[in-house]
């Protein structure tokens, strides 16, 4: 069971601490995240407006430097949107439609920060989208060109598609058409109880968030901020909702999330009221109650994956929502000590920092996203909880599968990583050592005793790779971040494990063990059941290729010839002793 996790809540609201690069996990160190915001001065100037947006901070000491985001006063439209654009006003000349077209949400939101955006909403004010695709199609057709794609989405609450969605192809870009909507909400549900065609402004206001509630309407090229409120939000790098917080996230507390994500993302600063909301028992309860945990898991995937993940998962934290989002099974041991999701924090932070500074060249993206979720989850590794049938299982599986249900392999990679990292500590006085002949202290490997002392080291190691493969790097990130260093200050520290893991990671390199596991064996069960005069396989054949994998790792210039004599005379021996 959890101790004391409300004592905790509390004192870590009453008591916030700083400094995210913590030292061996100590609580001391542990931070408190809150973004502050510069707001821009007034300016008349048509062009574009430059805003000052501090990055995270935290709330006693080290103030991150500030960063500018520059936010347009008018959308640029590149050469395939504006024919995008033509083709559909065209459409509505073409069958003297009085339909007004917008594009909708993040485009615009991405246009006016100046970024590229491919993902094109269209919001119909009179019609509905597969009406419009069909205006479309009948036209595209009539001046020789081909509609390509056209298909229709159905609705799909659980992956928020609330309203049947038209889609189809234009200038190598998919573009979505749907109608404008206002809906009504039940008590326990996020799905809409009721729909209807509504208006741009009842539209604006029933989106998550003001900067993403923002409009271009095709038709004038103007954008349109119905709220009243979204440019400037954009511009003061402001995180709000457009109706009452409270209201909104009962509405559907997915947004919630959404609210954490976009904050990290652009690093802008959750609105205090909407955080009082976010944080509120009703609304921890709803976020709970009524939304799929899988819509739960793409929202972490997602910020995860982005460019922010220690922001987005800090504000889960200070709202009091990482045990809502990270759910662990009813009964587990050890017991979670207080304070543990803030050492999940600090060991994600480490992780991050870390991957910054070796380079994103190091990982691929996947192997960036697994690794992020096992420094996560790295202070729970030891942390278990009993399965069906009385099987003990790492509580990491369950919250992987069952809280984000996120995919079986995620979990077994992101176990495996927690398994593989004391094996990678193990090893580390000796491959930093740059001593061969080092007996190495292990607990997870058969009887070596066949194996030459100054060999160990290699077939150690090799064995470890050719379990991990292509994540023998990410395993060694999270060893790294285990390992303890001897010093106070977190750049120096951060720094001296980067030296570590490129040290180790140099030496399994000079030891020719980079991708060992593309190593084909030398000798196949077939060729030890002839030596040993077997008539079939079981556990003797097994045992006896992990000890001819290990001869070979020993002799890397070995042949087959080579290993099958001495697997021969080994087995001679064996006899003998019996």
């Amino acid at each position: 069971m959890r101790v004391g996790l409300k004592t905790a809540t509390r004192l870590l609201v009453a008591h916030p601490v700083s400094n995210l690069s913590v030292r061996s996990f100590s609580f001391s160190q542990l931070l408190k995240l809150t973004p502050t915001v510069v707001l821009p001065l007034h300016s008349h100037r048509p062009a574009k407006t430059l805003v000052r947006i501090a990055t995270p901070s935290f709330r006693t000491r080290g103030c991150a430097p500030m960063s500018t985001v520059q936010v347009r006063d008018r959308i640029d439209i590149s050469d395939t949107e504006r024919s995008i654009f033509d083709r559909l006003l065209a459409t509505l000349r073409h069958f003297h439609l009085q339909t007004q077209l917008r594009v909708a949400g993040g485009w615009v939101r991405d246009k006016l920060l100046g970024k590229e955006c491919y993902d094109i909403d269209i919001a119909l004010d009179n019609m509905m989208g597969t009406e419009f695709v069909d205006k479309v199609r009948e036209y595209l057709l009539s001046i020789g060109e081909d509609a390509q794609g056209v298909c229709v989405i159905e609705s799909n609450p659980d992956q928020s598609k609330h309203l049947e969605t038209a889609r189809m192809r234009l200038f190598d870009m998919w573009i979505d058409f749907v109608n404008l909507r206002s809906e009504e909400y039940t008590e326990n549900s996020r799905i809409p109880s009721k729909q209807r065609i509504g208006t741009a402004e009842e539209d604006a206001y029933r989106r998550d968030l003001t900067i993403n509630s923002l409009f271009y309407n095709i038709n004038t090229d103007s954008v349109e901020d119905f709220t009243k409120r979204g440019i400037l939000d954009l511009k003061s790098g402001k995180i709000v909702t457009p109706l009452p917080p409270k209201a909104t996230f009962l509405d559907d507390p997915l947004r919630v999330l959404r609210a954490i994500r976009f904050g990290a993302r652009f690093e802008f600063t959750l609105d205090e009221d909407l955080k009082v909301a976010a944080a509120c028992d009703d609304v921890k309860d709803a976020l709970a109650a009524k939304i799929s945990r899988e819509r739960i898991g793409t929202e972490i995937d997602l910020m995860i994956s982005g460019n922010q993940p220690v922001k987005a998962m800090t504000y889960i934290c200070d709202l009091t929502l990482f045990w809502i989002v990270f759910n662990l099974p009813p009964e587990f041991e050890p017991a979670i000590s207080d304070g543990c999701e803030r050492l999940c924090i600090s060991s994600l932070d480490t992780a991050w920092n870390l991957v910054q500074l070796l380079g994103e060249s190091t990982f691929t993206a996947e192997q960036k996203r697994l690794a992020l979720y096992a420094a996560l989850f790295l202070p729970l590794r030891n942390t278990t909880y009993k399965e069906k049938k009385a099987k003990t299982v790492p509580v990491v599986n369950h919250i992987i599968r069952e809280s984000l249900k996120r995919k079986a392999k995620d979990a077994e990679v992101v176990l495996n990583l927690h398994q593989a990292s004391h094996k990678f500590l193990s090893l580390f006085p000796c491959l930093t050592s740059g001593e061969d002949d080092q007996v190495v202290d292990h607990d997870w490997m058969g009887d070596l005793v066949d194996v030459p002392v100054y060999s160990r080291v290699r077939v150690l190691t090799g064995f470890l790779l050719r379990e991990l493969k292509d994540f023998w790097r990410v395993a060694l990130l999270i060893s790294t971040i285990l390992h303890p260093i001897d010093i106070e200050d977190g750049p120096s520290q951060l720094h001296r494990r980067r030296d570590l893991f490129n040290t180790v990671e140099n030496a399994i390199t000079k030891l020719g063990l980079e991708r060992i596991w593309d190593v084909k064996q030398l000798i196949n069960g077939k060729d030890v059941m002839n030596t040993l005069g077997l008539k079939g396989g079981g556990p003797l054949v097994k045992e006896s290729l992990d000890k001819a994998m290990a001869w070979q790792l020993a002799h890397p210039s070995g042949t087959a010839e080579d290993c099958i004599e001495w697997l021969r005379e080994t087995n001679s021996k064996r006899v003998k002793l019996q």
